[in-house]
């Protein structure tokens, strides 16, 4: 069977698009009319569908059935498609070729792509997550922030964006007064060396409950903070251990989830420029002064009409909202970004509604160029439905999560592979675990709530991070069986004729429809159900397809395939930040 090359594209369904726009122009009027086309929900129909013919002609008040046909009559895909047909109100429907679809494998498996593109206009994203506080241990509740935007940050790099990525960390506020006082008073010394966060945590929690009890405590706090503010060098000496204390703790948890930052800017960081951003906000009149305070008034918008933002509170301080808008301002005019991602969880909405508008009300000159968004998340929930708490009702500390998961996920490994040197099972208990936790939160949908499920997440089978790392391995095994080198990539025939071959690999050409979905949308449960369907798919196809036994050129074939698979698993994963295993 002949392999086209002529006029391929790694992203089958772009050209696809090309090609609608240009028969189009053939038949409408003139206008700028584009083309999304996606795979088919069902198979029997075709590879590819668009929908867009229906919207094209409501607009122009026009026969849709009718439209499609013209633009078919017009189109040119008869290298790539053995079959267009028009049906229901409008769809087109592609059917590829299988030699269209071969040709593509076989440019994968001499290693020319992997079935994406990288951007055209590579963009600048700044993705601000996990976020964590200072003198605080991490909890269940930094999970899905962490998590989320480390993903988002990989796949924003993946497609070839520059990405910059700022953990925004809790390092200024009133609780330093009391844990100052605490340090100077209360401190222990063996405790604050063997766990830093711990004994950081204690001091807080007596003092603060002293300074409930006792408003003398409570003056004295007051004035250790202001001490603070006003530089004092003890002060200042305290607070700065303070942080270099928590930031080594969370560089060890941020180690075991293979999470990196480029920078961790704290609060503290813009303090100097606070002052400056509430006078510009009030010489702009943006801003005025409201029973003593300064506040933003939004009476234009109808939703936050009757909810102000306060940027300079009546005693002369600033909080939250006056350090993001300096925030903000600092990333626009060091790294000139065009989109700024903030990942938190849902409750704080109505925070950055303020903060992005009042952005765009003090910088309207960058409304058209700099994307603001928050992506919020719901919450983590035991299996009684209420939040993920330890049975004594306390907030679960993240690296004992973690640890858990390791030692289920050992005692995983221990059971079902007994023979291997610990050294090794620990090993594979590392990555399993952890990548169990992590699937498990990146698997629904961000927005949901999702109940935590030891059992679930750990399982074998069924749509969780151990199926498809132990689905990976298993390929591999294949090569290591037949003594093939990793990496096979031999320019051989590739003939697909069966169904099941075609299957996996009508899959694969749409690993870059996945990740940009990923990208767009900002939900990397769209590759988590991707990876799910091509695991199976090649499972199916393992099963009806032998491989190894095969003559050709049915040998090489189902190798390019197993190989590709393999490579396209571990490169989702990857970007979900899960390692994968040669063996398990």
């Amino acid at each position: 069977m002949a392999v086209i090359q002529d006029n391929l594209s790694v992203v089958l369904y772009r050209e696809l698009e090309k090609r609608l726009a240009e028969a189009a122009n053939k038949v409408l009027p003139s206008g700028n009319y584009s083309f999304s086309v996606r795979p088919c929900a069902d198979t029997r129909f075709g590879d590819y569908q668009t929908s867009a013919v229906m919207s094209i002609a409501k607009e122009l008040k026009t026969n849709p059935r009718k439209l499609a046909t013209d633009i078919v009559s017009k189109l040119e895909v008869g290298e790539w498609c053995e079959k267009v047909e028009v049906a229901g109100g409008g769809f087109i429907n592609f059917k590829l070729k299988p030699q269209a679809m071969a040709a593509v494998l076989n440019e994968a498996a001499r290693g020319e792509h992997l079935f994406y593109n990288k951007a055209d206009k590579p963009r600048t994203f700044i993705v601000d997550f996990s976020s964590p506080n200072v003198a605080k241990p991490m909890h269940v509740g930094h999970i899905r922030s962490t998590i989320l935007g480390d993903c988002l940050a990989r796949t924003f790099r993946l497609l070839g964006h520059r990405v910059v990525t700022d953990n925004h960390l809790g390092d200024w506020g009133t609780q330093f007064g009391k844990l100052i006082l605490g340090w100077k008073k209360y401190l222990d010394k063996e405790a604050l060396e063997k766990d830093p966060i711990s004994e950081m945590e204690r001091i807080y929690r007596f003092v603060n409950e002293r300074c409930e009890q006792d408003a003398q405590v409570l003056d004295e706090a007051r004035r250790e903070l202001v001490k603070l503010q006003q530089g004092d060098s003890e002060n200042l000496e305290i607070w700065r251990k303070m942080i270099e204390l928590s930031r080594h703790e969370f560089d060890k948890i941020y180690s075991r989830l293979d999470v990196k930052s480029d920078y961790t800017l704290g609060e503290s960081f813009y303090n100097p420029y606070l002052e400056a951003v509430v006078n510009d906000f009030i010489t702009k009149g943006i801003a005025r002064e409201s029973d003593g305070a300064v506040v933003v008034f939004f009476d234009d918008d109808p939703y936050l009409k009757d909810k102000p933002a306060i940027i300079r509170k009546s005693d002369g301080g600033f909080n939250y909202v006056t350090t993001d808008l300096a925030t903000i301002d600092y990333r626009v005019k060091t790294w000139n970004p065009d989109e700024i991602i903030y990942v938190t969880d849902g409750r704080q909405q109505l925070h950055f509604q303020q903060i992005f508008t009042a952005f765009r009300k003090w910088h309207p000159e960058l409304n058209d160029k700099l994307n603001l968004v928050h992506i919020w998340f719901g919450s983590i929930l035991g299996e009684d439905g209420k939040p993920f708490k330890t049975r004594s009702g306390d907030t679960i500390k993240l690296s004992d999560l973690l640890d858990e998961a390791e030692e289920r996920a050992f005692k995983v490994v221990s059971e079902k592979n007994a023979q291997l040197p610990e050294e090794y099972r620990r090993n594979i208990a590392r990555l399993v675990g952890i990548g169990s936790v992590k699937y498990a939160d990146l698997l629904p949908n961000r927005q949901a709530d999702y109940v935590f499920s030891w059992d679930k997440m750990l399982a074998l089978n069924g749509n969780t991070a151990p199926y498809l790392q132990y689905a990976y391995a298993r390929i591999r095994s294949i090569f290591r069986k037949g003594g093939i080198d990793e990496g096979y990539q031999e320019n051989k025939t590739i003939d697909l004729t069966v169904q099941e071959e075609i299957a996996v690999v009508r899959h694969l050409l749409n690993f870059g429809l996945s990740i940009e979905a990923v990208a767009n949308e900002y939900r990397p449960n769209l590759m988590c159900n991707y990876l799910y369907e091509l695991a199976g798919l090649f499972t199916r196809f393992y099963e009806a397809c032998p491989v190894l036994k095969a003559g050709e050129p049915q040998r090489s074939t189902r190798l390019a395939i197993c190989e590709l698979t393999a490579r396209v698993l571990k490169q989702g994963l990857e970007m979900l930040g899960i390692q994968t295993l040669e063996q398990m």
